[in-house]
């Protein structure tokens, strides 16, 4: 019997996750001569199954219940339940998403295996699965060998490559209606703030505010920026406890934790609560008044001038080179 990996794609407003597809390329790297499966919910992924077939997937299992139109714990992990208990997968992967770290710990206790989450490095060895996550708030790097089966890992957003789709490929879709009960919530409706923007989980390049920017209104210059580089724009833990920005924009140890390729931080001084959040990004621009500001001493490029002067003159020079291209 040849062994068997699962990807959960993960869809959020009925749009496939990039982490989706990095997950895919994680599942054929650990182990490459494994059948690849994905399950995937929602009529809504219906129009996503040809690209998860053209970038790795061999059996698709598209679930639809009108439990799992929205969000539900209970529901998504009876779906996935029942087909790790058919599928037997040697390892279960899916993306450390807010979904992911819900879902990901209910399903490997209720199977009785072992979990690594936020995985930022993820290889297959003689001696089993060797597997890197952050600790201590990303101040270390733990590596270990997981040598159990069945595995489940959540992997970090932006950190593993996307496989590149080969439109050759084709997958067996199998559609399935999982055996649902005992739901103890119930979704009526979802009302969101109409927050737009790009996902600061998965955006290549972020525009981050602190207390520096002094007022909600501050963020202003940072949305200019951001848009011209298509950026998404989060804020310091400072900032939205102030009031100038939501706690959706949150970025550090107890908000969100992102790995840009840029990401610019204008008047955050660097405390270690956000540096766990974003220290890991690949190049880290940093514009504060403050010569001697932490932030500094992560940073690989650093402005010391007052943000409102130097980030509208980073907006206008972008804006002039991008126009050339």
């Amino acid at each position: 019997m040849s062994r068997k990996t699962l990807v959960f794609a993960e869809l959020r407003d009925g749009q496939l996750r990039n982490v989706a597809l990095e997950s895919l390329a994680v599942a054929r790297s650990v182990f490459p001569d494994a059948e690849i499966h994905v399950a995937v919910f929602g009529d809504a992924a219906g129009e996503h199954l040809t690209a998860l077939a053209q970038h790795g997937a061999r059996t698709i299992h598209h679930a639809r219940h009108p439990e799992l139109v929205s969000y539900n714990p209970d529901a998504y992990v009876q779906a996935l339940h029942q087909l790790i208990s058919e599928l037997q997968p040697a390892l279960v992967v899916m993306g450390h998403t807010y979904v992911g770290k819900d879902v990901a710990p209910r399903l490997a206790a209720k199977l009785g295996v072992g979990l690594v989450s936020d995985c930022t490095s993820l290889e297959g060895s003689g001696e089993g699965v060797v597997l890197t996550k952050p600790i201590y708030a990303g101040k270390a790097f733990q590596k270990r060998t997981i040598k159990s089966s069945p595995l489940f890992v959540t992997i970090r957003p932006n950190n593993f490559p996307k496989p590149e789709p080969d439109q050759t490929q084709t997958a067996n879709i199998v559609s399935y209606e999982p055996n649902i009960t005992n739901i103890r919530t119930i979704v009526k409706n979802v009302v969101k703030k109409a927050a737009g923007g790009v996902d600061l989980t998965e955006a290549r390049i972020i525009v981050s505010g602190g207390r520096g920017v002094k007022s909600a209104e501050g963020f202003a210059p940072l949305r200019e920026l951001a848009e011209v580089l298509g950026a998404g724009v989060g804020a310091s833990r400072g900032a939205c406890d102030a009031g100038y920005a939501d706690y959706s924009m949150q970025i550090g140890q107890t908000g969100k934790v992102v790995t840009p390729d840029l990401y610019i931080a204008c008047g955050i001084s660097g405390a270690i609560q956000h540096l766990a959040g974003m220290s890991n990004s690949k190049v880290i621009v940093a514009v504060n008044i403050d010569p001697e500001a932490p932030i500094f001493q992560v940073a690989d490029y650093g402005i010391v001038g007052d943000l409102f002067e130097v980030v509208p003159l980073l907006t206008k020079e972008f804006k002039a080179l991008l126009e050339q291209k």
